[in-house]
């Protein structure tokens, strides 16, 4: 798959489907149009994605909000769907204010669109006037075909990003699994940690998800990980450790660290999958390191008995 992140970078003399939107977490609607969009790859189209490089309220309304997926885990997620080209476009303010007409001009001339395929949800251009009824209304004009593809629904509700990071904040990981399609994940390297963990025969991996990155509550999860493409399940714990003591003046960093069953490899700075599947309990600042190794026993007998019926 080609990324490409420049403006004047976007251009493609190869005929083109294209679809746009933020695909924040890749969600079942998400795969959905993918689906759609790779159908017109056997008719010899190349596929291209357009998204944004930062969400469009970061500079429309000041907020950054918390994300599913980082530009470098949808990038991963895309490439692994067999997308040939994706395009983070810079959100300026230049773009902001572009016409929703304008941006049609654009976007098919640069990139020979001959066949679009969108969300019926989805709005472009300044002020989000650009939408499907738009695309219709231009398609005579500019030769293209265009495919809408309709919202998903789950418990009488449309599946979106919004819902699924309403189900994450809540730690109802089972729900945010039927409304990805998968469990939700992150991707990131594995860095040395207190090594606390080895001492008492629990060894742990460690890694820290990127500032923008949401992380469901604190506490201890039934998870997998993916290490160099094999699957291993374990616990992971979200938090801060809070009965490793701190430096002074300092606090633990909020991280992700995993005891993987029936491993025992040096993974240090390799890149990794961690998903999560299941709640367990909060995180718990323990009186002893002993009172910790018995609750982590206790919390390996819950994971082999969540696995145990679960095929992933």
């Amino acid at each position: 798959m080609i990324c490409l992140k420049q403006m004047e970078q976007f251009k493609i003399e190869e005929p083109t489907v294209l679809t746009i939107g933020k695909f924040d977490g890749l969600h079942r609607g998400h795969e959905e149009l993918l689906c759609h969009l790779l159908d017109k790859k056997k008719q010899g189209l190349k596929t291209v994605v357009f998204t944004f490089d930062i969400p469009p309220k970061k500079l429309t309304a000041g907020e950054q909000p918390y994300l599913l997926s980082t530009n470098q885990e949808k990038q991963q997620l895309f490439e692994e769907r067999g997308v040939d080209y994706l395009l983070q476009c810079p959100f300026t303010p230049e773009m902001m204010c572009m016409p929703a007409e304008e941006f049609v001009d654009w976007i098919v001339n640069n990139l020979n669109v001959k066949s679009i395929v969108i969300g019926e949800d989805c709005c472009f251009g300044h002020q989000r006037r650009g939408n499907h009824q738009l695309l219709a209304q231009l398609a005579p004009q500019y030769g293209y075909e265009l495919t809408v593809v309709k919202k998903l629904r789950f418990e009488g509700r449309d599946i979106s990003s919004t819902y699924i990071r309403e189900e994450i904040k809540k730690g109802n990981m089972e729900i945010a699994e039927q409304l990805l399609g998968h469990p939700y994940s992150m991707d990131a390297c594995v860095q040395t940690g207190n090594q606390i963990g080895r001492t008492i025969g629990v060894p742990t991996a460690n890694v820290y998800a990127e500032p923008e990155k949401l992380l469901p509550p604190f506490g201890v999860y039934a998870a997998s990980i993916d290490i160099h493409g094999e699957r291993y399940v374990g616990i992971a714990n979200i938090g801060r450790k809070p009965t490793i003591k701190p430096k002074e003046g300092e606090q633990n960093p909020v991280g992700v660290e995993m005891h993987i069953l029936q491993f025992d490899e040096d993974i240090y700075r390799e890149p990794v999958r961690i998903s999560f599947y299941s709640y367990e309990r909060p995180e718990i600042k323990f009186d002893s390191i002993a009172e910790l190794k018995e609750q982590i026993t206790k919390d390996i007998s819950f994971c082999k008995e969540f696995f145990r019926s679960k095929m992933i």
